[in-house]
């Protein structure tokens, strides 16, 4: 069950409202870097979280906060739109190249929400589900948010760069600070569950069923003369301390692959079926001739 409160987290306030920096906002709310990807990620981590249930309360408290980003993210991109024109009429008058680019400004957000925020990115395209990863083993999932919440920062550090607007600025300065600390409590729950030494993700997989020869190999597949390949991935002991780690030229060790001929039911070329194509087939008939 979820309630909510009716003020913000953590004050929005716009000084000079921007229609051009309402669309790029949108990123920070929809986009892959976005909340929305963070939110729906903690929560459907934690509805199928099994284990020690205080990861999946910490997993729901944090998943709750997002949605009060995506708030705060969607009150600001209102805010910016407040005095954005509804008709574009003039700006075709004074400038016809701007209109005709609607000066940077999302369409969508006079057609669409009538000066509201949605669920798109900085392009409109609509949030896409597929960005969130719920895959039951816990320590992957923390790796998944420590990329999501970086990613996110980078957005917001960028986004935070983007404009001279104070009131924008102290916002993304506080959702910098979530995402300097959500990367580090995701980093902290891989801790907990032995860090490095709980690698290779699953664990609970017996290594003895891999080809162990090439479980810290360094494939180089580069295909000119062999050159010093130089990085803590090449050699050494590996970081989870059960190999070593060495560099291994490519070679094909499969063989050529040989499928079996098209099923007739999936309807080929007849010459495909027939493993003849019309060369073979004049070469059979010149042959039968002479």
């Amino acid at each position: 069950m979820f309630y909510h409160d009716r003020e913000l987290q953590y004050k929005v306030r716009v000084d000079n409202p921007n229609p051009v920096f309402a669309r790029m906002l949108q990123q920070a709310i929809g986009g892959i870097e976005g909340e929305i990807r963070v939110c729906l990620q903690y929560m459907f981590q934690a509805w199928g979280a099994r284990g020690p249930a205080k990861y999946r309360n910490m997993l729901l408290e944090t998943g709750t906060e997002e949605m009060a980003h995506i708030e705060m993210l969607a009150t600001a991109v209102a805010l910016n739109l407040e005095g954005a024109p509804v008709s574009m009429q003039d700006e075709f008058a004074k400038d016809k190249m701007v209109g005709a680019i609607m000066g940077g400004m999302d369409p969508r957000h006079i057609l669409s929400s009538g000066m509201a925020a949605m669920a798109v990115d900085a392009n409109g395209v609509p949030f896409n589900g597929s960005w969130v990863v719920g895959s039951g083993n816990l320590a992957a999932d923390m790796y998944a948010n420590v990329m999501a919440e970086s990613t996110g920062r980078v957005l917001a550090t960028r986004l935070w760069e983007a404009t001279d607007d104070a009131g924008m600025k102290d916002m993304l300065a506080f959702l910098i600070a979530r995402d300097t600390m959500h990367q580090n409590q995701w980093l902290a729950v891989i801790e907990e569950l032995g860090g490095l030494n709980a690698h290779p993700i699953p664990n609970s997989f017996p290594q003895s069923q891999e080809v162990q020869d090439f479980s810290y190999a360094f494939v180089s597949t580069y295909v000119g003369n062999q050159e010093t390949i130089a990085g803590r991935w090449a050699a050494g002991p590996s970081l989870d301390g059960k190999g070593e780690f060495r560099v291994e030229k490519a070679a094909p060790l499969g063989g050529e692959p040989k499928l079996a001929a098209p099923d007739p039911r999936g309807h080929a070329q007849t010459e495909q079926m027939n493993g003849e194509g019309m060369i073979d087939q004049a070469a059979h008939k010149l042959a039968s001739i002479s």
